[in-house]
């Protein structure tokens, strides 16, 4: 039978949080190149699925791909800046001995498992309109088809204004929740 268990960070715990993964990146910020960020949140996946992790955490870590796909994505373009966003956040993966060590039986992706879901949270426009686009594009080609049309003639140009209204979409609501709080984001 499934328990659901939840908890409460108060402002406190999350300070905590920021201060570690504070010094996780500045000590590892010109030591990693993009591709390496991307890569350790990549293995970080397949270690959950390969350890025998308990599924709570396993699944947790497996919300970072929706964040490597963002950033894979040739058609979605995403925009320098929250290129830049989505890769700090992840820098944290890049540290096997972070909160919680790596190779700590059990609970040692315990600490990565939460802060994806601090990074959801953080990255919840940006998912949700990548969500939109890709929900877009697969109808789109599936009307393309449907009506006989070929879905790569012309394909970037109706890709062109889907994207850049839910990347406009993005900075509103980064600029309208920057203006409410008076910060950006939480954990970079």
């Amino acid at each position: 039978m499934p328990l659901n268990i939840t908890f409460t960070l108060s402002d406190r715990d999350l300070q905590h949080f920021q201060d570690v993964i504070d010094r996780a990146k500045s000590a590892m910020k010109s030591d990693h190149t993009d591709e390496e960020i991307k890569q350790a949140a990549k293995q970080l996946i397949i270690d959950a699925k390969a350890n025998g992790l308990p599924d709570f955490i396993a699944d947790g870590l497996g919300k970072l791909q929706v964040l490597i796909d963002m950033l894979e994505d040739g058609e979605w373009k995403l925009g320098e800046a929250e290129q830049e966003r989505v890769l700090s956040a992840m820098m944290y993966f890049c540290d096997p001995d972070d909160l919680i060590p790596d190779d700590v039986p059990g609970l040692g992706f315990l600490d990565d498992a939460i802060y994806v879901e601090l990074m959801i949270q953080e990255l919840k426009s940006e998912i949700g309109s990548y969500d939109e686009f890709c929900q877009f594009r697969a109808e789109e080609e599936t009307r393309r088809r449907k009506d006989g049309l070929d879905p790569h003639v012309q394909r970037e140009d109706w890709l062109a204004d889907k994207r850049a209204t839910l990347h406009a979409s993005i900075k509103s609501r980064r600029h309208r929740r920057m203006t409410e709080t008076g910060s950006w984001r939480l954990l970079w």
